[in-house]
């Protein structure tokens, strides 16, 4: 089954959630307004705004409220991205041309700023003072993250706690406070709140290392950009950090940086493959994804749990 049919029955609810989108990004500036929509209609999975809508659904779910938090998350996530590949001087996202490519760094940085501080905005519509000091706190987080990749960046000597938590603050977290925050909209009581903030983590935990593996197991066209990228601008994820434990691939992936040939790259990804280190990757997400349905069944009767756990599964487990 394909991940949008999984809630379909959300689709009038995301077709609110797209056009208030599109509403929201309206600046005054022509050139904020153009890079900010092609940040937008790039496209994407909206699964922050789907896991706001179906963890509402614990509580008192109003789409006109829901739709804040929704868009608020969803923004986030869109200007970490434009910070993200000013970051690792991406030209590709999905296959199409970045921000920072179609107009410069200066730009794509003042539009994710832009973005940023439009989520704010938005969560203003929700009187919850819990809420804001999360969305707060989450931005500050993401924003540690993404100087931290800066800092770790072909730093070979990282560890998996190093690794773990570069995760968390880029992935993990805002599918937590996703979960968390659509729940506190919708009025739920702190201990299902927290439980959805505990789910969200861990499903983001194992969406993550399961995006990292599939940078080296896919395909340039599946990806949307070359294969081994990651490693090619840096980053060096769960993988890489597996293969590098016996010292002869250690030496080769060290090897990799930015003026890295493809020919090279290719036999770089040929050995972190013949290590095992993707298998033993995904067994850590499914560790995560494991955690992430034993939360659920401590959560009240809900017809939407079925579904969390087929999209919880779905991104943590899939191919492409």
């Amino acid at each position: 089954m394909k991940l949008k049919m999984m809630y379909s029955f959300l689709n009038s609810d995301i077709n609110i959630i797209e056009k208030t989108l599109e509403e929201t990004i309206q600046p005054d500036s022509l050139l904020l307004k153009q890079a900010s929509l092609h940040t937008l209609q790039a496209g994407g999975k909206r699964i922050r705004p789907v896991f706001v809508l179906l963890s509402g659904k614990f509580g008192d779910y109003d789409i006109n409220r829901m739709k804040y938090v929704a868009v608020a998350l969803e923004l986030i996530h869109m200007a970490s991205l434009v910070h993200d590949d000013v970051i690792d001087d991406a030209d590709l996202r999905r296959g199409k041309p970045t921000v920072k490519s179609k107009w410069d760094n200066r730009t794509a940085m003042y539009t994710g700023d832009y973005i940023f501080a439009l989520s704010l905005e938005l969560m203003t519509e929700i009187t919850n003072p819990l809420a804001h000091r999360i969305l707060a706190n989450t931005i500050v987080e993401v924003c540690i993250g993404e100087i931290q990749q800066i800092r770790d960046k072909y730093q070979y000597d990282q560890n998996l706690r190093d690794y773990l938590r570069r995760i968390k603050r880029k992935t993990a977290l805002l599918i937590a406070v996703s979960c968390q925050l659509g729940a506190i909209a919708a009025g739920v009581e702190e201990s299902i709140h927290k439980k959805l903030y505990r789910f969200g983590y861990y499903v983001g935990m194992s969406f993550q290392i399961t995006d990292d593996v599939l940078d080296f197991t896919g395909t340039e066209k599946e990806l949307g950009k070359p294969a081994g990228s990651d490693l090619l601008q840096g980053n060096i994820t769960l993988p890489a950090l597996f293969a590098m434990r016996n010292p002869k691939y250690r030496a080769e992936i060290e090897k990799v940086n930015e003026q890295t040939e493809p020919a090279q790259m290719e036999s770089i990804i040929s050995l972190i493959k013949q290590s095992g280190a993707i298998e033993e990757s995904l067994e850590i997400s499914d560790r995560y994804l494991d955690k992430a349905l034993a939360i659920l069944d401590e959560l009240p009767p809900n017809k939407v749990k079925k579904t969390l756990k087929d999209i919880a599964k779905f991104i943590g487990r899939r191919k492409f």
